[in-house]
């Protein structure tokens, strides 16, 4: 999950022996004098040691290195080091950050992360290259054209994944037990539209595979669409998040928001006291009380977890599927103008039960995993309207008297199937009890 910060300005690694000595004795930890003075020349010793490594790689390096790429490998190597999630992005990866947020950038289409020195696919962005290619969720890139990705930093390897539209790059990848396997992938221009809809019988189906700066218009567009189609027949909707990796803070509070009408979201916690922040949700509810269902699995990440969180904890929706990945941690993008910026995590998030989910993930509370769904023939039946002599009804017309098991509805999206099923039985229920 990302969220913005403007200020900060030209803040990169000058003075830090001063701003560190300064913020020590103005948080009144340590006395001036000889403790402070011993840690600023702690200091001061190991950023000469880093100045005498970057004068003997520049000078004996087997090959000739741009001062540029030794800083900017410097300051990624102590980024990336934190945590899978912090970075550094040079001016060009800046910018192509972005424009992703605002829905639109070229390459693969696919979110990953680092795991045991691997890429490891969190999950591909629906009709993209790499959802076309068939990447799932979990799958473990090992090879770039060839290349191994063992000794590559995350940003490394997102950047050989990138091209000129239109151009091939060949990926290995490992598959839980299976063997490894090649996929040839052509890079295309990815737009990425973040909320696509449909209607499903009565019900609201909404799929959301991103946090981007266009989602929660996306959302009310669609919500309003199928009070207009359905009107007083619409029993509730079904919200997916399977395989969305999360995007913007700031969207996620915006369409927990939607569904509900007071309470808090979420809330987050960096490093200080005064750093928690909490958002709450305004005054009405975009659904009017209609049942909602949220689908969830290993794919739904961040921000995703952050809106299934909060509806599970408030009541306000069932959470079916599979748990959610477990990423509870928040970046904020810090401008290192003219270079570039810092991806940095600076807090962890919080349910609104004060659960956090990192490396836990979101428990649904009906667990459906994903299945196959086969027709069995089960061959001709009889029933008592087949028997001789049988008794007519009197009160519904014979030629509606028997449809037979046929007119049952299939679905090939067996989680999808169940989350409908239950919608329609808790609207059933519902009227039931209104009339």
């Amino acid at each position: 999950m990302l969220k913005s910060k403007r200020t900060l300005g030209a803040v990169v690694a000058v003075a830090v022996p001063a701003f560190v000595a300064g913020a020590i004795i103005a948080a009144g930890l340590q006395p001036i004098g000889a403790v402070a003075q011993s840690d600023k020349s702690e200091t001061y010793e190991q950023l000469n040691l880093f100045g005498d490594v970057f004068e003997r790689v520049r000078s004996d390096y087997v090959e000739e290195v741009t001062d540029e790429q030794l800083i900017e490998t410097a300051i990624n190597g102590m980024l990336t080091a934190l945590d899978p999630h912090s970075s550094f992005l040079n001016r060009k990866n800046f910018q192509e950050m972005q424009v992703q947020t605002r829905g639109e950038f070229g390459g693969l289409g696919i979110e990953v992360t680092m795991e045991n020195g691997y890429v490891k696919v969190v999950s591909p962005i629906d009709d993209t290259p790499a959802a076309r290619a068939g990447l799932q969720p979990g799958d473990l890139i090992t090879h770039l054209d060839g290349e191994a990705v063992l000794g590559l930093t995350l940003a490394q390897a997102v950047e050989k994944m990138r091209g000129k539209v239109d151009s091939d790059i060949k990926i290995t990848v490992r598959r839980a037990e299976e063997e490894a396997f090649d996929l040839t992938i052509t890079r295309a221009g990815v737009k990425i539209q973040s909320v696509r809809s449909r209607r499903e019988g009565d019900v609201g189906y909404v799929r959301v595979t991103t946090f981007n700066e266009q989602t929660d218009v996306g959302l009310k567009r669609a919500v309003d669409k199928f009070k207009t189609e359905i009107g007083d027949k619409l029993q509730g909707y079904v919200l997916d998040l399977r395989n969305n990796p999360g995007g913007l803070l700031d969207q996620a509070v915006a369409v927990s928001d939607a569904f509900l009408d007071k309470g808090e979201i979420v809330s987050t916690r960096g490093r200080e006291a005064d750093d928690a922040q909490r958002f709450n949700a305004r005054s009405g509810d975009l659904a009017e009380g209609l049942p909602v269902e949220v689908l969830i699995n290993g794919g739904s990440a961040s921000a995703s977890e952050i809106v299934a969180g909060a509806l599970q904890d408030h009541g306000r929706a069932i959470i079916l599927g599979t748990k959610s990945f477990g990423k509870g941690s928040v970046q904020t993008i810090m401008p290192l103008r003219p270079y570039g910026a810092m991806r940095l995590t600076t807090a962890r998030y919080y349910t609104p039960s004060g659960n956090s989910i990192q490396a836990v993930g979101i428990t649904p509370d009906i667990t459906v995993p994903v299945a196959r769904i086969e027709r069995v023939d089960t061959g001709p039946r009889r029933s008592e309207a087949d028997l001789r002599g049988a008794l007519s009804n009197d009160s519904v017309p014979e030629k509606e008297a028997v449809e037979g098991e046929n007119a049952a509805s299939e679905f090939e999206d067996y989680q999808l199937s169940r989350a409908l099923d239950l919608l329609q039985g808790l609207s059933l229920y519902r009227s039931r009890a209104v009339n």
